[in-house]
């Protein structure tokens, strides 16, 4: 349908030291995602911290690392579950989404998880994947546990900001990354079974209304993490295929940024001293790559001090 956008290179930035490899211990999430695939990590959920600290989770065995701007890691946190997805509150809490536990929060100083929104409190809980936090602090999250196109039950949540939790959409094939488009009328969501991304306008009393496809992939294994540019560009990261997709605001395709590492690129977050780097997770090879771009990322909630 188009002609193959330019292409932008990556570099690797970072990648997780072999003293943080855990190929000796097996893991629950590896057994039922990866067929029992021996991964010394499986690296998600990039996000920076107000003092330019990118954070990032490692689901397959339970932790969360803080990598310096000088690439230099650390290990924040060690515990039982299965962290997926990550942001930073604009007041410096730190938001999990834990694929077994529910919507967690993490203190960065001690390594404590606790539990924010606890799965008892969500009927028929499948494993929630990523999260995103509105202008006004609404928290948006993804329940996406093993749907898929044979079992198109996963939905999309809302927690308000005043404690109100609502149901925005139910009956989705696997909902994964989210992000709001700059003005914040709709949100974008991933459906990694489906390979696509939908459109999820919202009226003025904040419910959805007339969802649809935004793009539309082919192969590989699907979209993952989304993110935005200043320019309302949307940056979609498609797991499989060693690509981050750039479209512009009607969904055509602006650029290709390739991976110089592996296939599995998962998620993606904008940062650097002007916000115009992006940086990407690989799973394969436990690396973050980066891609310098023109047009710098929207700034988020979360990044905001």
């Amino acid at each position: 349908m188009y002609a193959p956008p330019p292409e932008v290179a990556t570099q690797v930035f970072a990648r997780l030291p072999e003293e943080f490899q855990r190929l000796e211990h097996g893991s629950q999430w590896l057994s039922l995602q990866q067929r029992g695939r021996a991964m010394g990590s499986f690296i998600e959920g990039p996000s920076f911290d107000t003092e330019g600290n990118l954070y990032i989770v490692d689901i397959a065995h339970g932790r969360v690392f803080r990598i310096s701007p000088q690439a230099e890691f650390s290990l924040v946190a060690d515990y039982d579950g299965q962290p997926n997805g990550l942001k930073i509150h604009r007041d410096g809490r730190i938001f999990i989404a834990d694929f077994v536990n529910g919507i967690m929060e993490l203190d960065p100083v001690s390594g404590r998880v606790s539990a924010f929104l606890a799965r008892e409190r969500f009927p028929d809980f499948k494993g929630f994947n990523d999260l995103f936090f509105a202008a006004n602090g609404d928290l948006y999250f993804t329940d996406q546990g093993y749907t898929g196109m044979h079992d198109a039950s996963g939905r999309l949540w809302r927690y308000s900001h005043d404690g109100h939790l609502d149901c925005l959409i139910d009956g989705i094939p696997s909902p994964n990354g989210l992000v709001m488009a700059p003005d914040e009328s709709q949100l974008y969501l991933a459906v990694t079974r489906g390979n696509c991304v939908w459109r999820v306008p919202f009226l003025l009393d904040g419910n959805a209304s007339k969802v649809g496809v935004f793009v539309q992939l082919s192969g590989a294994v699907g979209p993952d993490g989304l993110a935005v540019n200043a320019r309302g560009h949307l940056f979609v990261a498609h797991v499989g295929g060693g690509s981050i997709w750039q479209f512009n605001r009607l969904g055509e395709p602006v650029a290709r940024i390739r991976s110089c590492a592996g296939l599995l690129t998962t998620n993606l977050a904008f940062g650097g001293p002007d916000n115009a780097t992006l940086y990407i997770t690989e799973s394969e090879t436990g690396s973050i790559l980066t891609a310098a771009l023109e047009a710098p990322g929207q700034v988020m909630f979360s990044h905001q001090r």
